[in-house]
């Protein structure tokens, strides 16, 4: 099971305030790396729409909506 996992968000962003909760909630153990994607012209182009997103370490990635259920399969 991966220990990381890549959360692309903003500040004020409420959703992905929302998906940090559920990761620490399903895997209290996991690293986090948050990345502003205001900071970084190609991810604001790539992610704007679609944030909160995850990466793992495989490159795959889970884009919001998501449930408990499917953050669990995620991160398995």
């Amino acid at each position: 099971m991966p220990n990381s996992i890549i959360l692309y968000s903003t500040d004020g962003c409420h959703l992905c305030e929302q998906a940090e909760q559920m990761i620490l909630t399903v895997r209290p153990d996991m690293t986090l790396k948050k990345i502003d994607i205001a900071y970084d012209d190609a991810l604001y182009e790539q992610y704007r729409y679609h944030i909160p997103v995850l990466k793992n370490a495989a490159s795959d990635e889970l884009n919001w909506p998501f449930d408990t259920f499917t953050l669990k399969e995620f991160l398995s």
